[in-house]
């Protein structure tokens, strides 16, 4: 054995080596403390379209879970794609986080495409309602100011239907509380892009929408 093998390689001893400042957050980045205290969370929705096999769902929250993202809402339903189901979250986090949480989500193998809305998107919820019945005008009169529906009425209950986005939504839960709510079911928060624009990327319709005023086809990819 030579005598530089028996030395080793040469550099630094450890004590000397940069070491990073930084620490890593709840979702497993390195951070530099700094940075993180000047982002403020922000709410923001996230649009994910996904193989509609069984256990995705399950899936996507366990992966939330485990990186301890905040979650607000998560639906799942189907598309215009026969096997395919669009997944819509509603998550409150930093900037680094929202993009965290997209680049988690497409990793995961049913995953098709992610991307996040624009503040412009069209949102909409539904909320249904168990109130006290005792003041039957009352309670019709706040529905219908809500634009809401009443689904059942009784002697001692009365359950009403109201959709819109989010501020309608809570603006009518405190509006009803006057009445004593018994039991509320919220869906959350479900959002597509406005217009012509693809709500996660790359996503074109399954079928041609053809105008009927100049026989034109509506593409995505235009």
């Amino acid at each position: 054995m030579t005598q530089d093998t028996q030395q080793g390689l040469q550099g630094p001893a450890p004590d000397d080596r940069p070491h990073p400042t930084g620490r890593r957050n709840a979702h497993g980045e390195r951070i530099d403390p700094e940075v993180e205290a000047e982002q403020q969370p922000r709410t923001a929705v996230i649009s994910a379209l996904v193989e509609h096999e069984p256990g995705v769902l399950s899936r996507v929250s366990g992966l939330f879970s485990r990186r301890q993202f905040n979650i607000e809402s998560l639906t799942v339903g189907p598309t215009t794609v026969d096997g395919h189901a669009r997944i819509t979250l509603v998550v409150e986090e930093t900037d680094a986080g929202i993009d965290q949480a997209k680049k988690q989500l497409k990793k995961l193998k049913p995953a098709i495409a992610v991307g996040e809305l624009g503040t412009d998107a069209v949102r909409a919820e539904l909320v249904l309602l168990k109130v006290r019945g005792e003041e039957p005008d009352k309670v019709h009169a706040i529905t219908q100011m809500y634009e809401g529906q009443t689904l059942d009425a009784g002697p001692r209950t009365i359950t009403v239907q109201i959709t819109g986005d989010q501020q309608k939504i809570d603006d009518a839960v405190d509006a009803f509380r006057q009445f004593g709510i018994i039991e509320i079911a919220r869906t959350g928060q479900t959002a597509l892009a406005r217009g012509d624009t693809p709500t996660t990327p790359g996503e074109s319709p399954a079928e041609s929408a053809t105008a009927t005023d100049d026989n034109q086809t509506l593409n995505y990819d235009d």
